[in-house]
């Protein structure tokens, strides 16, 4: 099984960075379980730009960001469609200033493929569309793997 880490990288802290990797760390030894980390996949697209610092490109080349960033969005999206079996994400404020997660969570739903949502918002702040595209929201990751033990254990 493999669970496509989705939630906010652009304006979240250390890019959602910390989350995923405490994730990962458990679904592995845990479920046994990969997953497909867009934090990395981002990284190791940006890494091959000689800039300094990425996102001042969305002002200083416009162009060349959008290029990059429509690259960033079709290994994701190829990720959900292709290469995940569920979607585990992290819903908090950063995520109103983003839209990958959005469609990310709209397309998984769309594929009849789980998401497990960890809201961190109160629930009157989460869309209704979101709300009713994830098959299962927690309020932290404990209750979430407990969830994924007692589905795929």
């Amino acid at each position: 099984m493999i669970a496509y880490l989705s939630g906010p990288i652009e304006n979240a802290h250390n890019d959602g960075a910390d989350w995923r990797n405490n994730i990962t760390e458990w679904l592995d030894a845990k479920l046994n379980h990969k997953v497909f980390n867009p934090v990395i996949e981002t990284k190791s697209i940006i890494e091959h730009h000689n800039t300094s610092d990425f996102r001042l490109m969305k002002k200083t080349n416009p162009n060349e960001y959008k290029k990059i960033i429509r690259k960033i969005i079709k290994i994701d999206l190829d990720a959900v469609v292709h290469k995940s079996d569920y979607l585990i994400v992290k819903w908090d404020e950063s995520v109103f200033r983003g839209g990958g997660t959005h469609g990310e969570v709209t397309m998984a739903y769309w594929l009849g493929k789980p998401v497990f949502l960890v809201n961190r918002l109160p629930i009157d702040d989460i869309s209704s569309w979101i709300f009713s595209c994830s098959e299962h929201i927690f309020d932290n990751f404990e209750d979430l793997k407990k969830k994924l033990e007692e589905l795929y254990c």
